[in-house]
């Protein structure tokens, strides 16, 4: 019988551990000589009262959302996936090359091109992991946070001497050309008479990233690829004796997960910034953690996970705009989300499955 209703430890545990991290973030902000009512109603105004903001959030959120998935599911074969950073890095890079050098008479099909090249570039990156973790027992954690400098130092060398257009100085390729450009939500949603989301760099790959956390739901529950990962996952030994290979489970959940983080190029390279700049991701990949930690693994707890990271960004960057707290306290108050949700996971799960516990005793 389970401890708790699985409700509770997906909607319920969370919850709290947001709770008490909101609670020690007003702590923090009281402790600097700032109100946390008006620090709070600064970040909801900034981030989710006007469209702009939403735009920004959403945004965020895209990244967040594709990252996340990619730790996710390699949460569910009892990996530790830590190189979304570096696979979204080389992700950007495969877009790139297809948007540079593909004539595209259209910003659809450059999207479906890209993606692919994406996706392909970012498993590609997580193959060697992979493989040194199946087959030599390599410990995944190591192998992906060296790749993650390595991804780095690979695209420094690619953009300052083989891209970067003649007689540029920063290390980025020249501009995409104006057929792979993705829609924004502006040029989508906006009217003569309502220019929603003016100036924001939300675009249709939100959309696609939606879509990654339905098909990544449909695999993990609905497949049977999916249940040999989650099999792997609870047991190896078990899944071993089952006649499922641990080292082919290894390799393909990698790929996926990798292909996933390479994903998150579209929105910052061909949507957003319409060029390959180094240092994109911007922690992207790090972040995810947190997102899955947060979502429980599941697609739908990391879509709302992304959410709330998303405005912590934005109404992070409102603060630190409109008011003397320091951006860096934002990365506290994501610090204590995060060590909240993932690190003292059990200082609010323990309680609260005693409480449900005893209440199952009392209605006996």
């Amino acid at each position: 019988m389970d401890r708790m209703p699985a409700w509770a430890d997906a909607v319920l545990v969370p919850l709290i551990s947001i709770l008490l991290a909101a609670l020690l973030s007003a702590l923090v902000i009281l402790a600097i000589g700032e109100s946390p009512v008006e620090a709070l109603l600064l970040m909801v105004d900034g981030a989710l009262m006007r469209s702009t903001g939403w735009g920004y959030t959403l945004y965020y959120a895209t990244n967040f959302i594709f990252t996340g998935l990619c730790v996710a599911i390699a949460f569910h074969a009892s990996l530790f996936n830590i190189g979304g950073e570096g696979q979204a890095m080389i992700g950007g890079l495969g877009v790139a090359l297809v948007c540079l050098f593909i004539p595209f008479p259209h910003w659809s099909i450059a999207l479906l091109v890209a993606t692919g090249a994406a996706a392909l570039f970012g498993a590609g990156w997580a193959l060697i992991p992979a493989w040194l973790q199946a087959r030599r027992g390599s410990h995944i954690v190591i192998t992906t946070i060296m790749f993650n400098f390595i991804a780095a130092a690979v695209l420094n060398y690619v953009l300052v001497n083989l891209l970067r257009p003649a007689g540029a100085m920063d290390p980025a390729t020249a501009p995409f050309p104006a057929a792979t450009h993705l829609p924004s939500f502006h040029d989508m949603f906006a009217t003569a008479d309502n220019p929603l989301f003016r100036g924001s760099p939300a675009n249709v790959s939100f959309f696609l990233a939606v879509l990654a956390c339905l098909g990544v739901w449909l695999l993990i529950w609905r497949t049977r690829l999916g249940y040999e990962i989650r099999a792997m996952g609870f047991s190896e030994s078990a899944a071993r004796y089952a006649g499922i290979s641990p080292v082919r489970i290894t390799v393909i959940t990698m790929l996926i997960s990798g292909g996933l983080a390479g994903m998150m190029a579209l929105n910052t390279t061909m949507g957003e910034a319409e060029r390959l700049v180094m240092n994109a991701t911007e922690g992207a990949g790090f972040i995810g953690i947190a997102v899955a930690l947060m979502g429980r693994s599941h697609p739908l707890g990391v879509l709302l996970a992304a959410l709330l990271f998303g405005f912590l960004y934005q109404g992070g960057a409102e603060l630190a705009l409109w008011t003397n707290i320091p951006r860096e306290l934002i990365t506290v108050i994501q610090a204590l989300v995060i060590l909240f949700t993932g690190a003292l996971d059990n200082m609010v799960r323990v309680p609260l499955e005693r409480m449900f516990m005893a209440l199952r005793r009392r209605a006996s």
